[in-house]
């Protein structure tokens, strides 16, 4: 216990510490928010990877679909790898980084209301981000504080509400800058982590190879007997349920405010090169071997709630055998993942409430600067109370957080198949497509907000009679790209000369 209080206590420490020495690069708004546009490749590919996996993925994920899939859940790893980290810093990053830099767009929906010219999709962007945010944290504070439960003996309540506290701490104190550096540090535990981990897992069992063969005794749900193998084999007892699951896990980055955000702040080209690379192999490595480790729950007993496997405890009871030592590394290393995601979600929320709510001040129908000037003093002042406004709202979108992840509603998949499936379902085809394609009209984008967000709400609704969370998101994030091009064919085009001058920083 001692062993495990000092780490815990100076990784605090370090990270509070972090916060303050990014304090004075926080004051603007561009600083506070994008780091100033100036993040190398290294800190924001460590902010990517960091952002995406959390204690939703080590603890949640990697736990309700290593029992349900197998071995073959490491494929939902690879897919993260390939999918949510290489393609989406090859097809987004540098168009990205180019347009919003040149349209001067700060978050996901002032995109949305400079690129197509609307003042009303910048607003329900918004909100969108907002409300279906908060499910997400709401499941990374679950997933954190079961393990942090185990670990420790700490009851759930009390470690939810520290976590929120040190979260707040230093996002308010640093902004992204801070943000970033913490996730490189917190990075770096996550690899060591996870390979420890993994290695003590499969020792435990009698090596790998030991593992496997037990593994493959088991019979798969409704096989009529043992030893049939499915759950050490390469595709598992259900590939299409995997497959929804890889296309939630892996596409939905693309898609989300939080990750794309990462594209605005890196400092140039060639730091988007090094930051692909760097990204891909750091997601291999954690993602891939969180879903490796989980394929191996079945070796252990389960927790068993009201009659029903209890998929966030699984994680845990595998690593209740280990040593203090270990189990301080794996506290770490879940800490870790889950304070990076907990700090990008919060700034992402606060920061487009801020900026794209009560500050709308940025004309979306043109690229052209006002007439008149700003008194310099004046826009200080604009500046630093926008910056005062987003740190008040980060200590209220933890709050509303939090009382739901005090009583959270389902499974960490779930809340997270709830959020993903709405903000990607709405946001992915229309960002992605208006990065590249100029003939994506404003009604198309209206069109795919209400396809998203409402194919997961009325699921929600009818008791996930369309399909389970999971799929429901899947389906969203998929369909979103028929219905804006269908739609973009069928409504009037956006002003040709308007769009040609946003399109023409891909020339330079």
């Amino acid at each position: 216990m001692a062993i495990k209080v000092i780490l815990v206590i100076l990784f605090f420490a370090i990270m509070i510490g972090v916060g303050l020495y990014s304090r004075k690069q926080a004051s603007s708004v561009d600083g506070f928010v994008l780091g100033g546009r100036r993040v190398g490749p290294w800190l924001t590919a460590f902010a990517f990877g960091t952002s995406y996996f959390s204690a939703v993925v080590f603890i949640g994920y990697a736990g309700q679909f290593g029992w349900k899939f197998g071995l073959s859940s490491a494929w939902i790893g690879i897919g993260n790898a390939v999918i949510g980290s290489l393609l989406a810093w090859l097809i987004l990053g540098k168009r990205t980084k180019l347009l919003t830099q040149h349209i001067d767009s700060r978050t996901m929906p002032d995109f949305f209301g400079i690129r197509y010219s609307s003042e009303n999709l910048r607003i329900v962007a918004s909100l969108i981000v907002f409300v279906f945010l908060i499910p997400y944290t709401a499941g990374v504070y679950k997933g954190l504080s079961t393990l942090f439960e185990m670990g420790f003996g700490i009851p759930y309540e009390y470690c939810v509400i520290i976590m929120s506290i040190l979260t707040a701490a230093y996002v308010i104190l640093g902004g992204y800058k801070a943000t970033a550096m913490n996730d490189f540090i917190q990075g770096i535990i996550m690899l060591f982590g996870i390979v420890a981990v993994i290695a003590a897992v499969l020792s435990a069992q009698g090596g790998l190879t030991a593992a496997v063969d037990k593994l493959a005794q088991m019979p798969a749900d409704g096989a009529a007997e043992a030893g049939s193998g499915g759950f050490a084999t390469l595709f598992g007892p259900d590939p299409w349920g995997l497959l929804g699951v890889v296309v939630l896990t892996s596409l939905g980055t693309m898609g989300l405010p939080q990750m794309v955000g990462k594209f605005y702040s890196i400092t140039d080209e060639s730091a988007i090169r090094r930051g692909t690379i760097i990204s891909t192999v750091f997601a291999f490595i954690v993602a891939g071997g969180c879903y490796f480790l989980g394929g191996f729950g079945r070796l252990y007993d389960p927790v068993i709630v009201d009659g029903k496997i209890a998929f966030d405890s699984i994680v845990p009871s595998m690593l209740e055998t280990l040593s203090p030592a270990l189990i301080a590394l794996v506290v770490l290393l879940v800490l870790s993942a889950s304070m990076s995601t907990l700090a990008s979600l919060v700034l992402t929320s606060s920061s487009t409430m801020t900026l794209d709510l009560i500050y709308r001040d940025k004309k979306a129908s043109s690229l052209e600067a006002p007439e008149g000037t700003i008194d310099d003093t004046v826009e200080g002042n604009i500046e630093r109370r926008k910056v005062i406004v987003m740190r008040v709202l980060i200590v209220f979108f933890i709050a509303i957080s939090l009382l739901i992840a005090l009583n959270p509603p389902t499974f960490i998949a779930q809340l997270m198949g709830i959020s993903w499936g709405a903000l990607a379902g709405a946001f992915l085809a229309p960002f992605m497509l208006g990065l590249y394609w100029k003939g994506v009209t404003p009604a198309a984008v209206w069109a795919c907000f209400i396809w998203g967000v409402g194919l997961i709400v009325v699921n929600m609704l009818l008791d996930n009679a369309i399909a389970n969370p999971i799929n429901c998101g899947a389906i969203a994030m998929v369909g979103g790209f028929p219905v804006v091009w269908i739609v973009s064919l069928l409504t009037p085009k956006m002003d040709s000369d308007k769009v040609n001058n946003m399109f023409k920083c891909f020339k330079k």
